[in-house]
């Protein structure tokens, strides 16, 4: 996806965060369990502004977070961190150097990407708290996140913390989930030393298949939808299997 889309889209989430943050934040979140909606809204905008002061600074802030934005009420504080994670990005070009918690790219450009998938993700944790039927997610969005969770959450977590890994793989014997969102596949391989994700092609051999169209895909492996939205065939135990490690991966 081009940046120039990842913006486009991030900026359409929040604005509809922003006009959700005016409901009833004592709402309970039912896919954070944990959250009201403004524990919600405060969680966006605290990760904005990490990142802006991650940029701004070139490296990760040694205290987080300020204490001066808590008192702020959650819709403004919404509109603030936007504003200046925006007003960041439109500073720098996607391709500069900037420090990421993924070894395998340190760019600006990483963090354009996670903040457009943080963003849709609580999007629709914000509509279920409000009880509405949450929005269409694009295409486009819904397949490369499901890329990112596989391969920059689920494979390289199992790698750099595998310690928080090992127990879930240890029955692992390479066996092999194919994940198709629309027209896209990916291969995920369960081993005892961690998880693989490569890319690959409609019909390869595999001993469980999840399938689904792209946003219900990136949903199922956020947690944020049950089974009943993709299609799991063959070894079922797989699949569920797939979904403990997604927990520990996104926890």
């Amino acid at each position: 996806m081009q940046t120039s889309r990842f913006l486009e889209l991030l900026e359409a989430d929040f604005r509809r965060l922003r006009e959700l943050a005016e409901g009833d934040l004592d709402a309970k979140v039912p896919t954070c369990p944990d959250w009201t909606l403004a524990d919600l809204v405060e969680h966006v905008s605290m990760v904005y502004l990490h990142k802006v002061e991650t940029m701004r600074h070139n490296a990760f802030p040694s205290v987080w977070p300020p204490q001066d934005l808590v008192a702020q009420k959650p819709a403004e504080l919404l509109s603030r961190a936007y504003a200046a994670l925006s007003a960041e990005f439109a500073d720098r070009d996607a391709s500069a150097s900037a420090p990421t918690w993924y070894e395998p790219d340190q760019t600006v450009g990483f963090w354009i990407r996670r903040m457009a998938h943080e963003s849709v993700v609580h999007r629709v944790d914000a509509e279920l708290a409000a009880g509405a039927e949450p929005s269409a997610i694009p295409d486009d969005l819904a397949a490369d996140g499901v890329d990112e969770v596989l391969k920059a959450f689920l494979e390289y977590g199992s790698e750099v913390s595998y310690e928080e890994f090992a127990e879930a793989l240890s029955s692992s014997t390479g066996q092999t989930v194919l994940v198709t969102a629309g027209d896209r596949v990916w291969s995920v391989t369960l081993r005892p030393e961690g998880v693989a994700v490569a890319g690959a092609v409609p019909g390869s051999t595999a001993d469980a298949r999840i399938t689904g169209d792209p946003a219900a895909v990136l949903l199922w492996l956020w947690r944020r939808t049950d089974g009943r939205a993709v299609t799991i065939e063959g070894d079922a135990a797989l699949g569920a299997k797939l979904q403990e490690l997604m927990r520990i991966a996104t926890q």
